[in-house]
């Protein structure tokens, strides 16, 4: 039976007594790969910040990995894709090896040294993104897109059990941002990585993601695209022509028509 990676037990948040985030439950297990949807201002990023340990919930739990998320330590575990390339300074004086480096700190001891085991997986890694020729360079001479591969870098290289990533391709173009989703396929598939992908592309997450978490300060479907496109609880809620658009995915005939319902 798959393990859990993630329990999260009726999650409740506010700002100034509102409620962002509202009887949040759900979990992820090993080998999961979930779109997190939802339109702006939804609390998809509350959910993220609370789940890494950033926010503290009002009420509810968080179990990551078997542990309560207050006693959680074993960070290596987790790997996490900031939405904005400014979460990597330019200004910073380190190359782009130096920076995906940064990534195995977690799992050594104090003092934090380097081996030769070390530098072999940062160039793996740059390689795998085509990045390994600008090794040496200084991260602030880098493109914006070349910046959100040494982010990507950086989240993967330490094997992580579990990998968060938030709006991953805004600034890829269009052949990286498929060779970024091939390595996010190949993480879930070859090695059984839980994956959690934040969007707001609705149109396109069902072609890379199984599962579709879709939150509205509170879950309105958690599941597989089938189920979506099956329900007719959905349909009500979003129309018809909004579900089909989020239940397209490329060699797949997945038939969102009213006639053709299940139940949910």
């Amino acid at each position: 039976m798959p393990v859990d990676i993630l329990t999260v037990e009726d999650l409740y948040f506010r700002y100034n007594s509102s409620d962002v985030l509202s009887g949040i439950s759900f979990s992820i297990k090993k080998g999961d790969y979930i779109g997190l949807v939802g339109p702006n201002g939804s609390g998809k990023t509350t959910l993220i910040k609370a789940i890494l340990g950033l926010l503290k919930p009002y009420s509810g739990r968080i179990i990551l990995f078997g542990d309560d998320i207050g006693a959680f330590s074993r960070w290596d575990k987790v790997g996490y894709l900031p939405q904005h390339i400014a979460a990597l300074n330019p200004r910073f004086p380190a190359t782009v090896s130096e920076v995906v480096a940064m990534g195995l700190l977690s799992k050594k001891q104090f003092p934090k040294h380097m081996n030769r085991s070390d530098h072999a997986r940062v160039d793996n890694v740059l390689d795998l993104l085509d990045m390994k020729r600008h090794k040496n360079a200084p991260v602030g001479e880098l493109s914006g897109g070349q910046q959100q591969r040494v982010l990507v870098a950086r989240a993967i290289v330490n094997d992580p059990e579990f990998l968060i990533v938030d709006e991953p391709t805004d600034a890829l173009d269009p052949e990286m941002r498929d060779r970024f989703f091939e390595i996010m396929q190949s993480l879930n598939k070859q090695k059984q990585v839980a994956i959690v992908i934040v969007t707001h592309d609705t149109g396109n997450i069902g072609r890379y993601t199984s599962k579709l978490l879709y939150v509205d300060k509170k879950i309105i479907f958690y599941g597989s695209f089938e189920d979506f496109c099956k329900s007719r609880e959905i349909t009500q809620f979003f129309g018809e022509f909004a579900q089909h658009v989020i239940c397209h995915r490329h060699n797949q005939n997945i038939d969102c028509s009213s006639g053709d319902h299940g139940t949910d």
